[in-house]
């Protein structure tokens, strides 16, 4: 009968410890950064092309646009994810954006609200890449779970990051085609 109290003694203490480190770590905030070697305009483009998504962003499969314009402050979109087999929708809502700058966010889901900004800078012919995250949970259980998962998300996000470094590095697709008109006018001033 002794070793049941303390037992369940251990669990209480345990069951309290858990609940107790959401309430004393409700948010998570955590940054990242990578430099590219890209230019920043190049940069800005292949990280908001939704064709591309899926290169970068692990278990990436669609996005949906709810209202707004897609890409714009105020677009409000599903984007939907496959993670460990499951289907995951997360809201995202375009808080704000600077083009070749930064753009913010805000990531809703049953288990946690995230405000996520990326911001872009020059960095001699290259690209300075950083983002930073507040997570909160969505109840006292999403709290402590989250508390206990900083590591990982953080992990996570640095995987991301390089994945978009990777992608970026070896893009090929040319976002700032020449108009012929442009073309033939420039070759026309080359030759006077």
């Amino acid at each position: 009968m002794k070793i049941l109290k303390y037992v369940l003694g251990a669990l209480g203490v345990l069951v309290i410890g858990f609940f107790l480190l959401g309430f004393l770590k409700s948010e998570v905030t955590y940054d990242c950064e990578i430099m590219v070697d890209k230019p920043i305009a190049e940069a800005w483009e292949v990280s908001q092309d939704v064709d591309k998504m899926a290169d970068w962003l692990d278990g990436f499969q669609k996005i949906e646009q709810i209202s707004g314009t897609p890409g714009e402050i105020g677009g409000i979109s599903d984007v939907y994810f496959i993670t460990d087999g499951q289907e995951m929708i997360i809201r995202e809502e375009i808080i704000d954006k600077v083009p070749n700058e930064s753009v913010t966010m805000l990531f809703t889901s049953d288990f946690m609200d995230m405000d996520y900004t990326i911001s872009m800078a020059d960095a001699d012919g290259k690209t300075k890449i950083s983002s930073t995250t507040i997570a909160r949970g969505n109840g006292m259980t999403s709290k402590s779970i989250l508390a206990l998962m900083t590591s990982a998300l953080k992990t996570q996000e640095e995987t991301n990051l390089n994945n978009l470094k990777n992608t970026i590095e070896s893009n090929t697709k040319d976002y700032f085609p020449m108009e012929i008109d442009s073309l033939e006018s420039a070759e026309a001033e080359l030759m006077q």
